[in-house]
């Protein structure tokens, strides 16, 4: 097995451009367990971890742009203030040594339907950088994912950066697994709310081929949501929010769980992730699972 270990991010782009099938790794935490098993021989790793771009944490315009070898640790740290939505998701990535380790990036290169970070994102319209010889190019998110495991990228192109603004409003995260932490998800769903464009945002992972958003139930939502009198809402709308939630959806039978119940456990998700977010728009009081 060939082992290529760039030091700066030009050198990173012409290596992938060179051997356009070797495997790019950055804290591992996906590519070694599969490589260890044996459920993965690649010709060729590109090992990320020495370029210094792909650590960095910046904000320009009003959007914040986090380098695809930020791991999970960083995000909560550093972000977890003004991207809450997300720091919840990575406070559920395995265990302190895996979050020292996973990154968003890797996150996205796996095209996992059950990435954690994914739901978030997509609730917060965040955009992937992809980047390769002949340029740079930005994708919303949502695009970004084309199947199981797929994505949009091209053979030469690696993943920069997300480019995401921070919360405008409350947002939440919440995971069902057989426990908390360390564990692939039976689904996931998120949730963020945009007052100041009266919008809604979802992300729903491990329940369809791809994470995909839940627009009828956003649409739904910020139709009535009472944006400039904030009171409780009634029941018959909680519980619509999370139908909708739920047919959104196109879940499998698998060792983690059946479509049956993942469609029900996300109408819950998505009535108490609602509940706690609009509380706290409500309050100023943030809660969690």
């Amino acid at each position: 097995m060939e082992f290529l270990r760039p030091t700066s991010w030009q050198d990173a782009l012409a290596a992938r451009a060179a051997h356009p099938d070797a495997t790019p790794i950055a804290g591992g935490t996906d590519v070694m367990v599969e490589v260890n098993f044996d459920h993965r021989r690649p010709g060729a790793l590109l090992d990320l971890t020495r370029v210094p771009e792909l650590a960095e944490l910046s904000e320009s315009g009003g959007v914040l742009r986090i380098g695809a070898g930020v791991p999970y640790a960083r995000l909560i740290d550093e972000l977890g203030d003004r991207l809450p939505g997300l720091a919840m998701a990575a406070r559920t990535v395995g265990s302190p040594q895996i979050r020292n380790r996973g990154t968003v990036g890797g996150n996205l290169g796996s095209g996992s339907p059950a990435g954690d970070a994914h739901p978030p994102l997509l609730a917060s319209d965040a955009e992937v950088e992809v980047a390769s010889v002949r340029g740079t190019r930005r994708l919303p998110v949502a695009e970004f994912f084309t199947g199981p495991k797929r994505t949009a990228l091209a053979p030469d192109e690696l993943i920069a950066a997300v480019h995401v603004a921070p919360a405008g409003g409350p947002q939440q995260f919440a995971k069902v697994g057989t426990r908390n932490a360390m564990v692939i998800a039976v689904c996931t769903f998120a949730v963020a709310l945009h007052p100041e464009r009266q919008r809604v945002g979802t992300g729903i992972g491990a329940a369809a081929p791809t994470p995909r958003r839940a627009r009828e139930a956003e649409d739904f939502l910020a139709a009535e949501l009472p944006w400039g009198a904030p009171r409780p809402l009634p029941e018959p709308v909680v519980r619509r929010f999370g139908e909708l939630v739920a047919a959104a959806t196109s879940p499998i039978d698998d060792v983690r769980g059946t479509a049956a119940y993942r469609r029900h456990a996300l109408a819950v998700l998505a009535r108490r992730s609602l509940t706690w977010a609009w509380d706290e728009h409500c309050t100023g009081r943030q809660e969690c699972a």
